[in-house]
């Protein structure tokens, strides 16, 4: 009885699921994952030794800002899903707020069509839910490549901007899928900006306090339970609405970032000025340690970067001139693979955050788990390696990162997107073949 022959086999490693970690070998045929166990070298045309490594399902970053069309000189979507599998994430869902915003048939269209065949990673975009096109989103959630629906209720990056109560009661009544939401109350951010002083980088927490952020999300809560609707709560950044979160678990999912989890006021500005400037704030240590509580409460639901590149020469303009933002999509998974070798979270719980609940909560097809049938989108990391953040391995357009120079514990070493090496060992081997992500509707 002759072997079965797979395209490519990959051996010796170790695989972390969202529930094990085993040693285990995995066969791979037309792009996908064909079988899981007992598997050779010689049942392989090609064959991945990934002896020392661990493989994980590819991570999805839910949650980044490429900037195309119309603000490329920041990124764009080639160089952000550069950005992406150099710090081995496998898919992204990109952000509405470009030039002009993704909020018609036409902007979607026009986005999937520059993206397939010259991102690196496969993506899907969200759709701007606006007061203007609220009785159009049924159909433009269920495009092809579209993730969902995305409404800012407080000002950030770009003209999305829909704060009042009645405005998201419209959005949610039309919408069949889970929206996400930058939740901060606007009218709070409008009557504070004045706290915003001059130079002083370190009263941005001060004008965009917790409560706007606080205010906003029991607003939230309140018109998604009205509307028996399902909402993704993003960047949350404080411990008073992770207790609100908490206790509606039944209609929120919860993103938190790894800069939440990693910096805290007052040092973050101490140490980078306004290059710590994001929406909402880096906040004191007390809402940074409700985060890691949450997590480990299990509330969290999804890690996602909010990568959202500035140039050096926006960032440094003087404060509150300088724009809110930092990329993110490259260091993800170096930071989070830190944490996890500091005991703050534990490998499986991290797939969980970014793999698996992103696979569920949002209806992936095909991806977000290594199982028989589906897409072969694998990580694989050396958790034994130690590095630095160098300037000269970021991929973004941007050139730098807010975690320049930071020692980590636990390195990407490979990207695989559909049964192909689009990185490996900081060096891309199969570029531009991203292709949108399909979903369960």
């Amino acid at each position: 009885m002759t072997n079965p022959v797979y395209d490519l086999t990959i051996t010796n490693g170790t695989l972390a699921t969202h529930e094990t970690s085993e040693l285990a070998g995995i066969g791979i045929t037309d792009g996908r994952i064909a079988t899981i166990g007992d598997v050779t070298a010689a049942q392989g045309k090609e064959n991945i030794d990934a002896t020392g490594l661990t493989i994980l399902p590819g991570f999805i970053d839910t949650q980044v800002h490429f900037r195309e069309p119309g603000i490329e000189h920041k990124e764009d979507l080639q160089s952000g899903s550069l950005a992406a599998v150099m710090g081995g994430v496998t898919g992204v869902f990109e952000m509405p707020n470009t030039k002009p915003p993704t909020t018609t048939p036409e902007a979607v269209r026009d986005k999937v069509a520059r993206a397939t065949d010259r991102m690196h990673c496969d993506f899907a975009f969200y759709v701007g839910g606006t007061h203007e096109n609220a009785a159009e989103l049924p159909e433009l959630e269920k495009m092809a490549g579209v993730c969902g629906v995305k409404v800012f209720m407080g000002s950030s990056t770009g003209n999305l901007l829909v704060p009042d109560d009645d405005g998201v009661a419209d959005i949610l009544r039309f919408i069949g899928r889970r929206a996400a939401f930058h939740s901060e109350d606007e009218f709070r951010l409008r009557e504070r900006r004045e706290l915003a002083e001059t130079g002083k980088v370190e009263t941005h927490p001060v004008w965009r306090d917790a409560e706007a952020a606080i205010s906003s999300t029991r607003r939230l809560v309140k018109l998604a339970r009205e509307a028996g609707k399902n909402i993704h709560v993003l960047h949350i950044s404080t411990e008073e609405e992770m207790q609100i979160l908490a206790a509606n678990r039944d209609i929120a999912s919860v993103e938190v970032t790894p800069q939440h989890l990693t910096l805290a006021a007052p040092e973050a500005y101490q140490a980078l000025g306004t290059f710590a400037q994001m929406n909402p704030p880096i906040r004191e240590s007390r809402h940074r340690a409700a985060l890691w509580k949450a997590l480990e409460q299990g509330i969290v639901d999804v890690i996602g970067s909010d990568h959202a590149p500035h140039t050096r020469e926006e960032k440094a303009d003087t404060y509150p001139h300088s724009p809110s933002g930092m990329p993110g999509v490259q260091t993800l998974l170096p930071l989070m693979l830190d944490h996890v070798a500091a005991g703050k979270l534990s490998l499986a719980k991290l797939v969980y955050l970014t793999s698996y609940r992103a696979r569920s909560l949002f209806g992936l097809r095909e991806k977000g788990e290594v199982a028989i049938g589906n897409h072969a989108d694998l990580t694989f990391v050396d958790l034994a390696a130690t590095r630095i953040i160098e300037e000269d391995w970021l991929a973004s357009r941007c050139g730098w990162s807010p975690f320049t120079g930071k020692t980590i514990h636990g390195w990407p070493v490979g990207t695989m997107v559909r049964g192909q090496r689009v990185m490996w060992d900081a060096i891309l081997e199969t570029p531009e073949t991203g292709q949108p992500i399909a979903f369960d509707l």
